[in-house]
C-alpha cells in the first residue's frame, strides 16, 4: 500500500530505544509470562485463544476483556495503573523515522487519522485523533503495563495505540503473514477500537460483560473485534487508490492466521467457540471484506447482523 506522507503534527511516541537492551521494564519480557504466554501462540499472543482458562486469567490480571480490544487478545485494562508513565523520546518526525517498522506503522495511523477525521466530519461528528506509542519489549500505557508479548493493544483510557514493532516480524515469520498491507492491517484494527470508543460501543459491551456470564460477554467481545476488523476495511476502502495489486490478500491471509479457530487449533489442537473472543478464521475474513467492498462503517454493524 502507497502510505509514505504521514503527517508530522500525529501524537507519537516512543518509550524505549529499539535494541537497546530492554527499554522500560514493568514486569517479564516478551518470552514470559507463564501459563497465559505459553496458551497465545502469536507472541505470546494478542490474537485472543487459548480457551476459558485464558480468558479467566485476563479477566483477572486485566480488569475485563472489554478494555482489551486489541487484534489479538490481552493487552491493557480501563484502569489507570500508579505507576509513572516513562516520558516519550523525540518529535514524530524523529520517532517515526527512527527505523523502517515505525515509520510504516506512521505511515498507517496517519492515514487512518485523516480518513476517519473525514468520516466523523461528514457524519457532523466530533472527532478526538488518538495517539500512537511505541516500546521495546516492556512499557507502560494507562490501562498498565505494555509488553510485546500482549502483542498491539488500543488503550480507551489515554486513547492510545501501543506497539512493539517487533510484532510485524513474528506475523511474517511464524504466521506468514507478510507484506505492508498486513501489517497496516494491524494499526488500522487498533484504530477502529478507537473509533469504537469515540462512538461508545466499547462501553456497552464493558456493560454486557459486566451484568451477563463469561459466554455472553465473550460473544459481545467477537462482535466488537469482528467490528474493529470491518473498520479496517473501511479504512483500506476510502483509500483504494493506494492499494497495490495483492495488498487486498496480504489482509485475507493476515485475518486468517489470527482467528480464534486457527490460534487454538496451533496451540492445543482443540477448538473451544465458546471460549472466543475476536471471532474465527472465516469471521475476520468476511467482516475485513464487508469493509474493503462498501467503504462504509455504516456497513459494520457486528452487533445487529449474523456474524
Amino acid at each position: 500500500m502507497r502510505l509514505d506522507d504521514f503527517d508530522p503534527n500525529i501524537d507519537v511516541g516512543d518509550q524505549g530505544n529499539r535494541g537497546g537492551g530492554g527499554g522500560f521494564g514493568f514486569g517479564g519480557g516478551g518470552g514470559g509470562g507463564g501459563l497465559l504466554f505459553s496458551l497465545l501462540p502469536l507472541i505470546g499472543s494478542r490474537f485472543g485463544c487459548g480457551g476459558i482458562v485464558v480468558v479467566l486469567l485476563l479477566l483477572a490480571v486485566f480488569g475485563g476483556l472489554g478494555n482489551l480490544g486489541g487484534m489479538i487478545g490481552g493487552g491493557g485494562s480501563g484502569v489507570p495503573v500508579t505507576q509513572s508513565a516513562p516520558q516519550d523520546r523525540g518529535s514524530a518526525t524523529t520517532v517515526c523515522r527512527e527505523n523502517a517498522e515505525q515509520l510504516a506503522a506512521c505511515n498507517a495511523f496517519s492515514s487512518a487519522q485523516k480518513t476517519w477525521a473525514a468520516v466523523f466530519a461528514n457524519q457532523g461528528q466530533r472527532f478526538q485523533a488518538p495517539g500512537l506509542r511505541f516500546f521495546d519489549q516492556n512499557g507502560q500505557s494507562g490501562c498498565g503495563a505494555a509488553q510485546a508479548a500482549m502483542g498491539p493493544f488500543y488503550c480507551p483510557t489515554d486513547q492510545r495505540i501501543y506497539l512493539d514493532t517487533s510484532f510485524f516480524n513474528e506475523l511474517a515469520t511464524r504466521f506468514r503473514a507478510s507484506g505492508d498491507f498486513a501489517q497496516d492491517y494491524v494499526i488500522a484494527h487498533e484504530f477502529g477500537h478507537h473509533i469504537q470508543n469515540l462512538l461508545g460501543t466499547s462501553d456497552q459491551v464493558q456493560r454486557i460483560q459486566r451484568s451477563s456470564s463469561e459466554r455472553e460477554g465473550n460473544a459481545a467481545s467477537v462482535r466488537l473485534e469482528l467490528q474493529a476488523d470491518c473498520y479496517a476495511g473501511v479504512w483500506a476502502a476510502q483509500n483504494r487508490d493506494r492499494l497495490d495489486p495483492g495488498d487486498v490478500q496480504e489482509g485475507m491471509t493476515a485475518a486468517q492466521a489470527i482467528g480464534d479457530d486457527t490460534l487454538q487449533k496451533q496451540s492445543s489442537g482443540r477448538v473451544m467457540p465458546d471460549s472466543f473472543t475476536h471471532g474465527t478464521s472465516a469471521q475476520r475474513q468476511h467482516w475485513l471484506q464487508v469493509g474493503l467492498e462498501t467503504g462504509d462503517p455504516a456497513r459494520c454493524d457486528t452487533f445487529n447482523n449474523p456474524i
